[in-house]
């Protein structure tokens, strides 16, 4: 995968877990801006991103784009101000996620949502080199991407919101094994759960949650 691609995907498998009503937006990590270019329309949309060609591409689409890390234009971000947050497979690149968690829900307005999406690192493939080939060999993208700081399961992350005072509405699988609905990946994945269960199957987990 190139960079162009890495920072241009649309994330269209995140919109089934929206909150049914939001005016200002704000994405971190947004990449090129595509996610929040399939929204409402009528949104103020603000973006952080610390690839300055990302950004300047994003900056076409967005009212606001901060360039750098979270931690080092947080200070640029009004309090209390939105009323969704996105953080589309973020976390697991950022070395003091929990203060990154705690911060963010400072940003959200009292009603606010925050919309994530996390790696599952029991992930069948995964499972299978750590398991079977006896392997923990890091990728330019994926669950191993080398630039992965920690990881997570779908216990483990329900444990850290629930901890850090997020009160989790919804979270579901996302990019399932196997894209056929009958192909030899879909039915290993189906085969495979009695025994590692349902999570399994599953690429990230898509989370929305609200201040508990």
């Amino acid at each position: 995968m190139n960079s162009d691609q890495y920072y241009q995907f649309p994330r269209s498998e995140m919109l089934s877990v929206l909150p049914y009503n939001y005016s200002k937006v704000l994405e971190v990590g947004c990449g090129a801006g595509s996610f929040i270019k399939s929204l409402n329309k009528d949104i103020e949309s603000w973006g952080v991103e610390q690839d300055t060609s990302a950004a300047a591409l994003a900056a076409r689409h967005l009212d606001r784009v901060l360039v750098g890390q979270y931690q080092s234009v947080c200070e640029e971000i009004p309090d209390t101000y939105f009323d969704l947050i996105i953080c589309n497979d973020v976390i697991e690149h950022i070395d003091h996620y929990i203060h990154f968690l705690n911060n963010i829900k400072s940003k959200l307005s009292n009603n606010g949502a925050l919309l994530m999406s996390v790696p599952n690192v029991r992930f069948l493939p995964n499972l299978f080199e750590l398991l079977v080939s006896k392997d923990w060999r890091y990728r330019n993208a994926g669950i191993l991407d080398k630039t992965h700081l920690r990881f997570f399961t779908r216990k483990s992350l329900c444990r850290t919101l629930d901890e850090l005072g997020w009160k989790i509405e919804t979270i579901q699988g996302i990019n399932r094994y196997g894209n056929k609905s009958f192909g030899p990946k879909r039915c290993l994945s189906y085969l495979c759960q009695p025994l590692l269960g349902t999570d399994t199957a599953y690429m990230q987990f898509a989370v929305r949650a609200r201040k508990a």
